[in-house]
């Protein structure tokens, strides 16, 4: 009894040091961030603008563009488990995640490139070249992005260092997300002197070289722990580590929604600004904006010490909302809406980082419950499988919504009716929708109560099977 005694205290005391030493380095969570900046430079500017693309740039109905949309994103979510699996699969020097940086930098940028680049084709096969470069162009970006979620929980244990990482990866994600939104049509627009595709394919080429740069340092500086200990995880046993993990069914399902909500906002907001509001120059200045989000992210490791993360993360949907319904009440009056636009802004970046870094957790949780760590599968369906279904569900449901009520991009003055519908779209449906993630949220305050034992039991796991070793 007494060796037992003796024998649960060493692992105690080692766990306890194992988890004071895994620290991760400054350099490295900068560098860690660089891969969600490349990410975002290219992706927000398919999140933003895509809809708007395909009607106003490269000549599509407004209703095929969103069916096009809904059925690359389709595809594109069921890519993201699979990814998830090959992550899982991946046993290289450099770990399971790190590597996919390197292999998917190249073809991501090339095919969102080519996905903004309008060759000279006729209806159907312009149609064709669309759908099948918005396919392949995201599952490029599911490759590569998973990876990014995936990597976060190898980088160090520390739930601290985690949650700073993952805080900075966000807010550098959103200074891509910023240079994309802002800057990406006043530069189509000055390259392309007067031929708008001309001019988009030239200015998404310039970003996509820089894109290729920052995930080429990312993948330079990062380090996966204990990668010699690595083992393949088998489908079977990446699915085990679902089974009655409550926690990762609560965030795959809330980030879903929040996904759904923010992509119906952003596909609904260049219409708003150029047709409601008569003056398209609002598209960019709004959008460059959205940069104030940056404060939130920031500020979210404070949040979290008082409101811990579900209350964290309630807390700013419900700022979400209030902005969005402040953008309603305050019609064309601009000023007032800024206001309401910038607390959006804030309580949706802020949000966001919180499902990413809850998820992570949720891998720990279910090495605890299972005993199997598939970091790719859990953390592909609770990241990128939840951007691709809601960014497409989101879009989906903005065409529909203004097809509808018969908006056409060849109308230089939209109806009443249409124009009622792009209001409707851009304000009111993502509040009724973040509500519901909002709910989930508070549902799952009582597993995040349960996280303390759940890394203590791990580290002790650790800790004894080093020892073992």
């Amino acid at each position: 009894m007494g060796a037992n005694s003796e024998q649960a205290d060493h692992n105690v005391a080692a766990a306890q040091a194992l988890l004071k030493n895994d620290r991760l380095p400054f350099h490295r969570k900068i560098t860690y961030g660089f891969t969600d900046m490349a990410g975002n430079l290219l992706y927000c500017i398919v999140g933003s603008y895509m809809l708007y693309f395909f009607t106003n740039v490269f000549g599509l109905g407004v209703g095929t563009a969103g069916s096009l949309l809904l059925l690359g994103r389709f595809i594109d979510a069921l890519g993201a488990p699979v990814m998830g699996v090959l992550v899982d699969h991946t046993h290289s020097k450099y770990g399971k995640s790190r590597p996919w940086f390197l292999w998917m930098a190249l073809p991501f940028t090339i095919f969102i490139w080519l996905l903004f680049t309008t060759p000279n084709l006729g209806s159907t096969a312009k149609i064709v070249y669309a759908g099948g470069m918005y396919i392949l162009a995201e599952l490029a970006y599911t490759a590569m992005s998973t990876p990014i979620t995936s990597v976060l929980p190898n980088l160090t244990s520390n739930s601290d260092d985690r949650m700073s990482a993952n805080s900075i990866r966000l807010v550098l994600g959103n200074v891509g997300n910023f240079f994309a939104v802002t800057f990406i049509m006043p530069l189509a627009s000055a390259v392309g002197h007067g031929n708008d595709q001309r001019g988009w394919s030239i200015a998404v080429g310039i970003y996509a070289v820089i894109g290729f740069i920052l995930l080429l340092i990312g993948f330079l500086d990062m380090r996966e722990k204990n990668i010699e200990n690595d083992e393949i995880v088998t489908i079977k046993e990446s699915l085990k580590a679902t089974k009655g993990n409550w926690p990762w069914i609560l965030i795959v399902a809330a980030n879903l929604i929040y996904w759904t909500a923010y992509s119906a906002r952003n596909a609904a907001l260049p219409y708003y600004f150029q047709y409601n509001l008569d003056d398209k120059g609002l598209i960019s200045f709004f959008n460059g904006f959205s940069i104030i989000q940056i404060i939130g992210m920031a500020s979210v490791p404070l949040f979290v010490k008082f409101l811990h993360k579900w209350g964290t993360t309630v807390f700013m949907l419900a700022m979400t909302m209030v902005g969005q319904v402040w953008i309603g009440l305050a019609g064309s009056n601009v000023t007032s809406a800024l206001i309401g636009w910038c607390l959006a802004c804030i309580g949706s970046g802020s949000a966001c980082t919180m499902f990413f870094a809850m998820v992570g957790d949720t891998v720990d949780f279910g090495e605890w419950k299972s005993g199997v760590r598939a970091n790719g599968l859990l953390t592909a369906m609770g990241a990128s499988f939840c951007i691709q279904m809601g960014s497409g569900f989101g879009s989906f449901i903005a065409a529909k919504i203004m097809a509808a009520f018969g908006f056409s991009a060849a109308k230089a003055t939209q109806t009443a009716s249409s124009m009622s519908s792009i209001s409707f779209t851009f304000i009111w449906i993502p509040v009724i929708i973040y509500a519901v993630s909002l709910v989930l949220m508070i549902v799952y305050r009582k597993w995040e109560r349960h996280e303390p034992i759940v890394t203590e039991e791990l580290a002790e796991r650790h800790a004894q099977a080093n020892e073992e070793a």
